[in-house]
Formats: C-alpha cells, structure tokens, sequence
C-alpha cells in the first residue's frame, strides 16, 4: 500500500492540475443534478452523464470539461459510492465517470450493481491509482475504460466515447506496465489467508458459524473473527455478497447455492 500522507498529497496536486486545466468555464457551470439547456434545434443525440467524485471542485471541472463537447450532458453529480449507485439508478445515463476512492465503500464493488441496475450504462472510471491491478480489477467488474486524472483534459473525452461504442479505453501508460508485467498466478483474493478462504467458502456454501467450527477444529469465536476480517478485506457484509464475492473469485464450485 502506498504511504497515505503521501499519497493524499499526490492526489491532492493531480486534482488542482486538473481544476486548473479547466479553470475557464468552472465559474459558470450549473449547479449539481441540473441538466444543461438542450439546443431544440440540434438533432444531435445526447449523451448523458453522471459524474461521481467525492471532490466538488473536481466534478466541477470535470463537468466544465465534457459538456464543453456539444453532444455530451452532465444529468448529476454523486460524492459517494452509494449515490453514485443512487444516481445511475434514477437516471439510467449513457456513462458514468466514477472515482474509485470515494466514502461508502469500494467503487470496484459498486460497479457490478451499476451494470445491473442500468445495463445500457457504461462504466468510465477515473482515478489517480496508477497500479496496474486497480485497472484490472475494474474492467474485470465491468468497467470499459479506466483513465488517470493526470491525464484527464487529454484522455476522458476519449475513453467516454469509446465507452459508448462498447469499446475499452485504458490509459496508454497503464497499458504498457501492463504488456511488460503480465498479472501473476492468482492466489487468496485481497490477502485473504488459506484459513480465512476456507472460512469464507463454508459461509458461502450456507453452514453456520458452530458448524464451521466443527468442521475446522476451531472456537465459536475464533470463526467469528475470521469472518469479520474476510467481510472487512473483501468490503462484503451479508452472505449473499460473500456467496457473490467467493463465486467472483473461483472459490465455489458449480453446484454452489
């Protein structure tokens, strides 16, 4: 994991840069949740877009960035992860651009519940994590592009409209640490250890925590919290995400239930 200070420090410039890019129209946009007038006039189609960042100022520059593209229109803004699943629920857009550090939760994980809730919306996300692994993870949980903020004011506009067509976009130079370091044998998803997998497939598979117990020689309680780090790791509470999450990751069989 990288140092927090200065990680939040790194994000933090990346964000101003991005701000001040935009910086000309960010005083006149409109107000968060407004749609932009529509030309009556234009026959062209619009693309409607709910952009989620926990940053105001972000969503502000990003909105200044794409409705500044005459086809494209900002319909809301969420600030975190539950909005976020919130707003494409309600307003089913074309594209959602999606940061992956926001309160509430995992983005990766909200993802899924996106595409379930509005099919016909594709996931854009952006982010200043620049480790290959959070560009696979997300276009593993369906995301189709996956764009730095550095690199914002060049790539988002592209990757928006590659995601329309139900093409991938990944940012060129996570593309090329990706080429020349090829993912490793996949081992326990989110550093689970071997205990904490075989806890969470027996959960998964239905069996109570005193069953578990018995079947692994192990205390009541030890099960306990061995299943309350498994739920804080995977970002997973109930049994069903659990029982989804284990499936995601290949550890039930078919004739799981």
């Amino acid at each position: 994991m990288r140092n927090a200070i200065g990680g939040r420090h790194h994000r933090v410039l990346a964000e101003d840069r991005l701000c001040i890019r935009a910086n000309p129209a960010v005083r006149s946009v409109a107000p968060r949740d407004t749609v932009s007038p529509i030309d009556a006039t234009s026959d062209t189609p619009r693309t409607t877009i709910v952009l989620a960042d926990d940053h105001t100022i972000v969503r502000s520059a990003l909105r200044a960035l794409l409705e500044a593209e005459e086809e494209f229109e900002v319909v809301a803004e969420a600030g975190d992860v539950d909005e976020s699943v919130r707003k494409v629920l309600a307003y089913k857009p074309n594209v959602i651009v999606l940061d992956l550090s926001m309160p509430g939760g995992s983005s990766l994980t909200a993802i899924p519940k996106m595409r379930e809730v509005s099919p016909g919306t594709a996931v854009v996300v952006l982010t200043m994590e620049n480790e290959p692994r959070f560009a696979r993870e997300a276009l593993r949980s369906g995301a189709l592009g996956f764009v730095l903020k550095d690199a914002a004011d060049a790539e988002l506009v592209a990757a928006v409209r590659a995601a329309l067509k139900g093409q991938l976009y990944l940012n060129p130079q996570l593309g090329g640490m990706i080429a020349a370091a090829p993912e490793a044998p996949a081992g326990p998803p989110d550093n689970l250890t071997e205990r904490e997998v075989e806890v969470l497939k027996l959960v998964a598979l239905g069996h109570t925590n005193a069953e578990i117990s018995e079947q692994l020689y192990l205390s009541v309680r030890t099960v306990e919290s061995h299943r309350a780090h498994i739920q804080q790791k995977a970002g997973r509470a109930t049994r069903a995400e659990l029982v989804a999450y284990a499936r995601e990751h290949g550890l039930l069989g078919d004739g799981s239930g």
